[in-house]
């Protein structure tokens, strides 16, 4: 590390003009990023992906559908339908490339109030953004509103770039106000705030470039700098405070390379850590996971490689002029006040560990209330019209059954034999014996005939069997069969999930897979459920073999795991009760499905930042004075201010998506603010200083050496 060091202090105006240089390249890809991102990111590869594939192909399922919501309002029943046909001619002479369903030809789609018309593209096009745009320039605005799956995910990618921006404008200038307190000059302030801007320029050109080879989900555009900006700002302020203690004392060369080792040092260990969470995220094999596991590697390591390389030579070249233009004097009892706030909690170490925990259990009460979901169409904000309109067809048109499974059936011999017919008939009576499944749709339920032997006969006949096509074409093509289940609970519902898994897992005589809705969830579900375990047991072993390395002891790691996992869990408690209760002004949602391996992930590595910062101080002084108590306090006492400015600017950069529309987004942000807040207080200035007294000497034991005599301590 020192030989890292000082070549960075000798190589300090190339590093500047490598990074100036890099900025200005990759802003120009940045700017790119978001017309790249499409999608939620909810997908996995399994039978849902290959039943849709055959949907398409064989059985024409449009690749994608555009719904135009037409309300009649005020206008006769002559002019609704006047407006009906205009617009939609309007749309065909766009030539899009859409089959146009009008609600004119099928009353299934027209009621007294309102109508729909389905758009359906048998080729998605190339540049949906334009098709949308081009059909929402002709159509009349006050009558019909344009929706559907590719609209709705239009609207989310433009709800997350206002997010983005909404969030920047409360985040960023309460950052500096934050850093301004901490520092009390303008050049150190604005410093992290410079590391920050760079990180976000450089990661999201980066991901730019990975967006033209591989999907990303739109909500990288919220996470990643949602993540980026508030770690490179942490490492920032505490590289920086460092360096402003070391300067007090030794030329600006050494103080550098000082810092570099010591705060250098726990930057790459609190690096490795979140590094971690995000690598064990993407073992779930669903690609939102990958994708915010891509990222987040991508933002953290040019966050960590400009906080150790660019924010040094930055330093050398500002040397005591970090100090220059001060707003707000030095506090000269800041340390004293921390200092003793340290020895009144050892002072009662087994009352405060007790409280701090029974905090946390109180918090961790309503996680058992909890309900997850897969963000659908609640992630879009309200005011948009593109919601309220899938929202009416929904209620007013959709209402047959809850959700639709589709099954594909594959005979060699074809299905339109005796034995064929006989098998649909028996697939039909066995897919029907659920409690929850409404109807099951075939050839018998379209054609009227009740039984395969009557089905065949009016096969042998010519003219029956000219009459019966249409009713056999959307079910059967070649050797596939096609069968539509409908349910009747939610594609959500834990009952449509078992359903699925069993089927899926059940040996039938035909070689059978499952789609539709309800498959996909019990796909995203099943993955998640069976992948989170070994996520977890990535996190937690590799955590605690890289603590064990940092600061030779078993006791802290232990330690940093549980007091991790106990605040999470208050955590997720803690938004169950602010987003299911509705709390705050908050609409009523359930929790986000990615929600909870999100924030672990994310947050037990971020934690683990102020954890090692401040383990990594008191170890420093323990090494010096063999005085655990001591080492604690004064530990606590010269990390304390700079941790809580570095968590409030995490609180506040996080927290500040709670002002978003996008519930996924909000509860992510929210999520990792609260749990940084309970990290920084409950954890950070309670529970580690009454353990470490609690343990005294015990807390540095490492195996296979001698135990520690337990040295007389000072309360």
């Amino acid at each position: 590390m020192k030989k890292t060091a000082s070549l960075i202090v000798r190589s300090y105006r190339w590093i500047i003009a490598f990074w100036l240089i890099a900025s200005l390249a990759l802003g120009y890809f940045a700017l790119q990023l978001p017309s790249l991102l499409e999608g939620d990111g909810f997908r996995t590869d399994g039978e849902y992906e290959q039943v849709e594939q055959e949907l398409t192909d064989t059985f024409d399922f449009p690749e994608s559908t555009l719904l135009l919501l037409f309300e009649k309002g005020e206008q006769t029943d002559v002019s609704f339908v006047q407006s009906i046909e205009d617009s939609l001619s309007s749309i065909e002479e766009l030539d899009v490339g859409a089959s146009i369903i009008s609600p004119l030809d099928d009353e299934s789609m027209y009621s007294e109030s309102s109508a729909y018309a389905a758009l359906n593209f048998e080729n998605e096009p190339e540049d949906q953004k334009k098709v949308i745009e081009d059909i929402q320039s002709v159509i009349n605005e006050d009558e019909a509103i344009l929706t559907g799956a590719p609209v709705i995910s239009e609207d989310i990618n433009q709800a997350s770039q206002d997010d983005l921006k909404r969030a920047e404008l409360i985040g960023v200038p309460v950052a500096l106000i934050i850093l301004v307190i901490a520092f009390g000059t303008v050049v150190a302030s604005l410093l992290p705030l410079i590391i920050g801007g760079i990180t976000i320029v450089i990661g999201f050109g980066l991901l730019a470039l990975i967006g033209n080879q591989m999907d990303l989900s739109i909500f990288i555009l919220n996470i990643a700098p949602m993540i980026g900006l508030a770690l490179s700002i942490d490492f920032a302020l505490l590289f920086i405070n460092r360096y402003r203690e070391e300067l007090l004392f030794k030329e600006k060369s050494e103080a550098l390379i000082i810092t570099i080792q010591t705060a250098g040092r726990s930057i790459l260990f609190s690096a490795i850590c979140v590094f971690i969470g995000l690598g064990a995220m993407s073992v779930i094999q669903v690609d939102i996971f990958m994708n915010i596991a891509i990222g987040g590697t991508i933002v953290i390591i040019v966050a960590v490689l400009a906080s150790l390389t660019f924010l040094p030579a930055v330093l050398y070249v500002a040397g005591p002029h970090l100090n220059k233009w001060r707003i707000i004097p030095v506090s000269e009892g800041s340390t004293a006040r921390w200092k003793k706030f340290a020895y009144a909690v050892m002072k009662r170490p087994l009352v405060i560990t007790f409280t701090a925990l029974a905090l946390l259990v109180i918090g961790i009460l309503p996680v058992f209330n909890m309900n997850l979901t897969i963000p659908t169409i609640s992630s879009l904000p309200e005011s948009y019209d593109s919601r309220a309109a899938y929202e009416q067809i929904d209620e007013e048109f959709m209402e047959d059954s809850e959700s639709t499974a589709y099954a594909i059936v594959q005979r060699d011999d074809g299905w339109l034999d005796q034995a064929g017919l006989e098998e649909i008939e028996q697939l039909e009576e066995i897919l029907n014996e659920p409690e929850i499944v409404d109807s099951v749709n075939t050839i018998y339920s379209s054609s009227d005939i009740s039984s395969s032997e009557e089905f065949y006969q009016a096969m042998e006949n010519e003219a029956s069997r000219t009459q019966l096509e249409p009713a056999i074409e959307p079910f059967i093509q070649e050797e596939q069969l096609m069968i539509p289940i409908n349910l009747s609970v939610t594609a959500n519902s834990s009952e449509a999930q078992e359903l699925l898994s069993d089927w899926s897992s059940q040996t039938f005589d035909q070689e059978i897979s499952f789609g539709g809705q309800p498959k996909f969830n019990e796909e995203i579900y099943t993955e998640i459920y069976e992948k989170v375990g070994y996520a977890l047991a990535i996190i937690l072993l590799s955590t605690f073999i890289i603590l064990t390395i940092a600061f030779r002891s078993i006791i802290i790691p232990l330690k940093a795991i549980f007091m991790n996992i106990v605040g999470l869990m208050s955590t997720f408690g803690v938004l169950v009760w602010l987003f299911q209760g509705g709390h705050f002004g908050l609409e009523e949602a359930d929790i986000a499905l990615i929600l909870p391996v999100i924030v672990f992930s994310l947050v037990f590595g971020l934690s683990m930042d102020y954890e090692v910062f401040l383990i990594s101080r008191i170890q420093e002084y323990y090494l010096q004075s063999k005085d655990n108590t001591q080492a604690t306090a004064d530990g606590l006492a010269s990390t304390s201010k700079i941790i809580t400015s570095a968590a409030l600017i995490m609180i506040v950069i996080t927290g500040a998506f709670a002002f978003t529309g996008v519930v996924p987004v909000k509860q992510i942000g929210i999520g990792i603010a609260v749990a940084i807040f309970i990290d920084a207080t409950i954890i950070r200035l309670l529970l580690v200083p009454s353990l470490m007294k609690l343990l005294g000497d015990w807390n540095w034991w490492l195996p296979f050496k001698k135990a520690p005599k337990q040295q007389k301590q000072r309360s």
